[in-house]
């Protein structure tokens, strides 16, 4: 048994009233007429930016043209050419240490806060969080209003033992004398590229 078995155990051993789980059916979880327009302004209102690509736009050029001093590009998406790093083929997930730019995949969008569901798609999720500037290529028509429909959605890939994680905007905390700090934790900057249908 791991740990965190034994530990889980040992709780619901000394749990002293049990009481069953309430009906989520009757929740009225927020809409919005327009989830993609709800979606911008969300993730411009968390320090994000939007980027909707055309039919035809070349996305390297988008890129290129957003980040023209980037050195390091870490990607594992096959329409992404200018990566100079790909993170199926680094040797540890340190040796993403320095990437300018990280470029990953987003299923789909949530309108009501902003977030973007990423399940792991690439060998060291690390570009995710070490990169100085993420970039997030989401299909336009995959936006859902609220979390309960984002749950409703959520798939992994095995193939990475089942992780993903939700990512809304750039990092940043105002811990610290209240003064707001981009790129705490993770990325400095994220920028959503919304992709044609």
């Amino acid at each position: 048994m791991s740990s965190k078995e034994d530990i889980l155990s040992k709780y619901r051993k000394n749990i002293q009233q049990k009481y069953d789980m309430p009906s989520l059916d009757d929740i009225k979880a927020i809409t919005y007429p327009d989830p993609l327009v709800q979606f911008i302004t969300m993730t411009e209102s968390v320090g994000g930016h939007v980027i909707e690509v055309k039919e035809g736009q070349n996305v390297n050029d988008i890129i290129k043209g957003l980040f023209p001093d980037a050195k390091e590009i870490a990607s594992n998406l096959p329409e992404i050419t200018i990566a100079t790093r790909n993170p199926d083929t680094v040797g540890r997930a340190r040796d993403l240490n320095g990437t300018d730019v990280g470029i990953i995949r987003g299923k789909f969008g949530v309108a009501e806060n902003a977030c973007v569901w990423v399940p792991q798609t690439m060998k060291e999720k690390a570009v995710c969080f070490i990169s100085e500037n993420l970039i997030i290529l989401l299909p336009k028509n995959q936006i859902v209003n609220n979390m309960h429909e984002a749950y409703k959605r959520i798939e992994f890939d095995e193939t990475y033992d089942g992780y993903g994680t939700f990512i809304s905007g750039p990092s940043k905390t105002a811990d610290i004398a209240q003064v707001l700090v981009m790129g705490a934790q993770a990325a400095r900057s994220a920028t959503i590229l919304l992709m044609p249908e």
